[in-house]
């Protein structure tokens, strides 16, 4: 068993990373259907917060079947980290995580996300702003370092367990990466087992299968994985890697019907959070990456994104599951615009 905090959570826990514009309500709600222990908001902008900007305030929306659930806070003022920790807490979320990894420019330039990664000791005060201001557990998500010339993930790490975060979360780059290259273990595993080190240590980065994800767990030590876009289109991920990390064994991919139920239940829960017309809108988007590798798809596609009514998808939906009946495509990572990940 692994614990953040009082938050129980099985051995080897497997994380759903905080992706901007991917981690709403509705693609949280498959993620848990398909094996997700620990999931986060899309990251929050604590100025936002204070400003009562509607966009960052909806991103608070959490709900009892999600738990254990943590909301995601970025900013690099200490005053507003520790205003916008309390305005989440009157949310009960299970945990609040702060985002000092966050890589894209329109973060950084606020010197929030990884722009921190220049000032480590803002980094501490941010965090015990943060721990300081809320009864729940703490926890950081953040990267290697600035650039190859300023890792600094094992000070790093040892600092912030000393200020109260209750586990820590690492990509395997450098800010100065951004998604590029490989992701590399080496010093996540340097950290974790680093014998100061007592709270649990989650690697984050390329894990794109249950041999990888089993391999890394083995050779690094980690306590858990968090998959960002690996779940993108494909939410069986979680349950393809415990089952395999349980039994060595492949688990069959889903089949086209086992796709369509999921396509259907994402529909109708972004339908129930936005409504019907902005809920089918921002729906479009994930129709390509739950359809990707099927061939001469891009018909039944086109028909998905111009549809305005769910009683409509739902019927192109009904006749893909038909006309792909019995066949599984090869398994393709979605592509992901990088302003949209940070995961």
């Amino acid at each position: 068993m692994v614990r953040i905090g009082n938050i129980e959570l099985p051995d080897f826990p497997l994380l759903l990373a905080p992706m901007e514009d991917v981690s709403d309500p509705p693609f949280r709600a498959v993620c848990k259907d398909n094996g997700a222990d620990l999931m986060y908001t899309e990251f929050i902008s604590s100025e936002g917060l204070i400003r009562d900007a509607i966009k960052s305030r909806q991103k608070l929306d959490i709900f009892d079947y999600e738990r254990p659930i943590g909301i995601q806070i970025f900013g690099g003022d200490e005053e507003a980290m520790a205003l916008s920790a309390k305005i989440v807490s009157t949310t009960d979320p299970d945990l609040v995580d702060i985002n000092f990894g966050c890589p894209v420019k329109k973060v950084v330039c606020k010197g929030a996300g990884a722009g921190v990664l220049k000032d480590i000791d803002l980094m501490i005060r941010l965090t015990k702003a943060v721990v300081n201001s809320t009864d729940k557990p703490v926890t950081v998500k953040t990267r290697l370092g600035w650039d190859e010339d300023s890792i600094n993930i094992e000070e790093v790490a040892e600092r912030l367990q000393d200020v109260g975060i209750k586990a820590l979360s690492i990509h395997g780059r450098t800010r100065s990466q951004m998604y590029k290259g490989e992701a590399d273990w080496t010093l996540i595993g340097k950290v974790k087992n680093n014998p100061r080190i007592q709270i649990p240590i989650f690697g984050n980065g390329d894990i794109d299968s249950p041999q990888k994800a089993l391999e890394y767990k083995n050779r690094y030590g980690v306590d858990g994985i968090m998959i960002g876009r690996a779940a993108i289109g494909y939410p069986w991920v979680f349950n393809e890697i415990k089952h395999y990390v349980a039994t060595g064994v492949e688990a069959p991919p889903p089949t086209i019907q086992q796709r369509v139920d999921v396509i259907r239940k994402h529909l109708q829960k972004s339908v129930e959070w936005k409504g019907e017309v902005v809920g089918v809108l921002e729906m479009r988007r994930h129709y390509t990456n739950y359809l990707k590798g099927f061939p001469h798809i891009k018909e039944f596609r086109n028909q998905l994104v111009n549809l305005k009514s769910v009683e409509e998808i739902e019927a192109v939906l009904a006749e893909i599951a038909i006309r792909y009946d019995g066949l599984v495509p090869e398994r393709k990572i979605a592509a992901v615009a990088t302003e949209e990940r940070c995961d």
